[in-house]
């Protein structure tokens, strides 16, 4: 066998980011990169320290059945079992939505409006939690808030204390099985609720690329027809629960923020504060303050 016939890590990666290309994959390469080092066990830095090693069989055979699964649409977070966000990993499975960056945006606008309130000892809640990671990275910013995190989903809530425990901060969140806010006891009451809610209309939703509308969960993408009937619950509820001067925080698609805004002034009790845009410059993150 010649040295071009030999299977390195660098030939791996360069002949699975064409395959993957050809599939139908907006990153081929990272994809690539990720399921080699999962398939090692490895970071992803270290494949470049080993770019003319040649793996075993064992190796192999792990990454091509990813790769297989992967060509067929199989997300690569799903694959490997977990997502960075905010610089932690998460675990995540078909049962929750996988993080995005954008969501991100809510984290650093809840940080960002309690270090001005000047105050300390929030109490957070995070609704339709997921796997957890806008309650858990909460938890680890602000280490003197108490968090609720809520999912009406059972699986979501193991995935989300699963994630607490491997990030130490379970002691400090509560969990709570629940329709939005629907279940939270009537004296319980909130400085900041943050949320990524369902925002996705039917119609943007048959438009999403195949990757997430054949494995990503429905009921945490899809609000309806219009893409806000979940946000016009959680508005009102949130109202009830905030404390005054306390803040409504949320991600939303670019498509409904007008609608949103809209929504949030003919509540009547708050006062709607600046849409935080993503890198895209995108409308992403609702703030909405109570008076």
């Amino acid at each position: 066998m010649t040295q071009a016939e030999v299977w390195t890590i660098g030939r791996l990666l360069r002949w699975t980011t064409e395959f993957l290309q050809q599939r139908g994959s907006e990153t081929p390469r990272l994809d690539a990169e990720v399921l080699l080092a999962h398939a090692h066990g490895w970071e992803r830095i270290q494949l470049y320290t080993h770019y003319e090693d040649v793996p075993g069989e064992e190796v192999r055979s792990r990454f091509r059945e990813m790769i297989r699964r992967r060509a067929e649409g199989v997300p690569v977070a799903y694959l490997v079992g977990e997502r960075e966000f905010f610089s932690l990993k998460f675990r995540v499975t078909p049962d929750v939505l996988i993080p995005r960056p954008e969501t991100e945006f809510v984290l650093v606008t809840l940080l960002e409006r309690a270090r001005q309130s000047g105050q300390g000892g929030w109490r957070i809640c995070d609704v339709g939690t997921g796997s957890g990671v806008l309650a858990i990275c909460a938890a680890k910013h602000l280490p003197d808030s108490q968090i609720l995190a809520i999912d009406k989903s059972p699986q979501a809530l193991a995935v989300a204390k699963e994630n607490a425990i491997r990030h130490h901060v379970a002691d400090r969140i509560e969990w709570l099985e629940s329709d939005l806010l629907e279940a939270v006891p009537s004296e319980m009451t909130f400085d900041f609720i943050i949320s990524n809610p369902p925002y996705v209309s039917e119609a943007e939703f048959a438009n999403l690329p195949t990757t997430v509308r054949n494995y990503e969960p429905y009921q945490a993408l899809v609000a309806g027809p219009r893409g806000t009937e979940v946000i016009e619950r959680l508005i009102p509820q949130a109202a009830e629960k905030l404390v005054t001067g306390g803040y409504l925080i949320f991600e939303i698609s670019p498509m409904i923020c007008q609608r949103v805004c809209e929504l949030v002034e003919a509540d009547g009790r708050f006062r709607l504060g600046p849409v935080v845009r993503d890198l895209a410059r995108l409308p992403r993150v609702i703030q909405a303050q109570r008076i």
